[in-house]
């Protein structure tokens, strides 16, 4: 007598029917990791709360290094990613370099998830 039994594949078709529901492109999806990944580090999410909290709404980078303990090349490596991500604006006034926040990039990053 053989114990051995063969399993068959279910044949539910409801279970590999397509939702019908729109899938996010891969340019969409690329764009959205790019602020994801922009938001997973903990320096950056320290750069966008001090030019947030800043009174007229931008930082130079000469006052974001000394905050964050870390040197100017790398705190610009940091502000070149969250501008490249849509997040900071970068304007450049001599020698320094300004950044404040993009009008309405806290807002559109909050809703990244719910638009999945």
């Amino acid at each position: 007598m053989n114990s051995l039994q063969t399993l068959e594949p279910a044949l539910d078709e409801a279970c590999c029917a397509p939702s019908g529901q729109p899938v996010l492109s891969a340019e969409d999806a690329q764009r959205k990791a790019l602020v994801f990944k922009a938001l997973s580090d903990p320096n950056r999410l320290r750069l966008l709360s001090i030019v947030k909290g800043t009174g007229d709404g931008e930082a130079c980078v000469c006052d974001l290094t000394e905050p964050l303990d870390l040197g100017q090349p790398t705190v610009s490596h940091h502000l070149k990613i969250l501008v490249d991500a849509g997040l900071l604006h970068r304007e450049k006034r001599g020698t320094w370099a300004y950044y404040s926040l993009v009008p309405g990039a806290l807002e559109q990053t909050a809703g990244l998830l719910a638009s999945l």
